[in-house]
């Protein structure tokens, strides 16, 4: 798309109407005073609950048997992993003839 065009076809376009001023509401005025609402009246003594009479001690647990102790096997040691040499051996073909 032309972007020249375009503006061009903006330029062309009737002016859109403005925005009217609309008027500001105005809000009522806030109450200078508060007023004071109601204290309740708290009772200046507490009711008195009914004590709980005295609880049965909890049963004992029965007790368990002994467990005979179990000895487990040892465990397989591991297999030793070779080592690899780092250094690599001479081969007698790939080294130059002796000197005669």
């Amino acid at each position: 798309m032309d972007v020249g065009l375009a503006a061009r076809h903006l330029l062309q376009l009737p002016p859109l109407p403005s925005v009217p001023n609309l008027p500001k509401p105005t809000l009522p005025p806030l109450p200078t005073n508060i007023p004071t609402l109601p204290q309740p009246t708290l009772p200046t003594t507490q009711p008195s609950l009914p004590n709980p009479t005295a609880l049965p001690p909890l049963p004992s647990l029965p007790t368990m048997p002994a467990v005979p102790k179990l000895t487990l096997p040892p465990l397989p040691s591991m297999p030793s992993i070779p080592t690899i040499p780092t250094t690599i051996p001479s081969i007698p073909f790939l080294s130059p003839p002796p000197g005669n």
